[in-house]
């Protein structure tokens, strides 16, 4: 009787996949599915793990950068003090300090600018591998044409002009990678700022004092 009422009222437990149409082999492969899909969740989130592990370890140091020297060719204010044009090459050194860390300079977008005003369009650099330890060299030029500024800015700059002493800002805005092993991080956006003192005797034109060492914000 209880064998006859199973077939009548079939229960998941031992009828369910016959009574609906499934084959005994569907059945059978559920469980080895559910295992496979565990082992592969497993295995991600171990990797995962890992990869956190190891960037906590060696947790990379942000790069340094120097300004080496800037040649100043041409700085001329109008007469209305309203616009600005500027040539100039500047010579940018940026330091690796990890041992195990390479860096991808992906944008690097290089300026200058007078007290609060960019006098300068930014010049790209072209993308950069950098390997643990490693020290990258850049010499772009910032040119900057009949680039509008306030008169209040023009006229503060003719002044220092005429007492040869200035104060300009070369600055760096860029995006970087973290390179670990075969691991790359996503995008960290970085910035440099790097002060540039410039003097100048008579006829001598403007020349850089010395080495500068930027301040870096990742």
């Amino acid at each position: 009787m209880a064998i006859k009422e199973c077939g009548h009222h079939a229960s998941k437990d031992c009828c369910d996949c016959g009574s609906h149409g499934h084959d005994d082999d569907d059945c059978d492969q559920r469980p080895v599915l559910w295992q496979l899909c565990a082992c592969i969740a497993g295995i991600i989130v171990l990797t995962l793990f890992i990869i956190l592990i190891v960037w906590l370890v060696l947790r990379p140091t942000k790069p340094r950068f120097f300004l080496k020297a800037t040649s100043v060719t041409q700085l001329n204010v109008t007469q209305n003090f309203n616009s600005l044009t500027t040539v100039m090459q500047v010579t940018i050194a940026a330091q690796n300090p990890n041992n195990r860390i390479g860096i991808f300079y992906d944008r690097l977008d290089v300026y200058a600018s007078y007290i609060f005003q960019q006098i300068t369009p930014p010049t790209r650099l072209p993308p950069t591998y950098q390997r643990p330890n490693d020290i990258a060299l850049w010499s772009p030029f910032l040119c900057g044409f009949n680039v509008p500024i306030s008169p209040f800015l023009g006229n503060a700059l003719y002044k220092d002009i005429l007492a040869g002493y200035i104060l300009l800002h070369v600055k760096v805005d860029g995006r970087i990678r973290w390179k670990v092993g075969n691991w790359i991080s996503d995008h960290y956006h970085l910035f440099v700022h790097c002060p540039a003192v410039l003097v100048t005797h008579e006829a001598v034109p403007f020349r850089f004092q010395q080495i500068t060492q930027c301040s870096v914000d990742i």
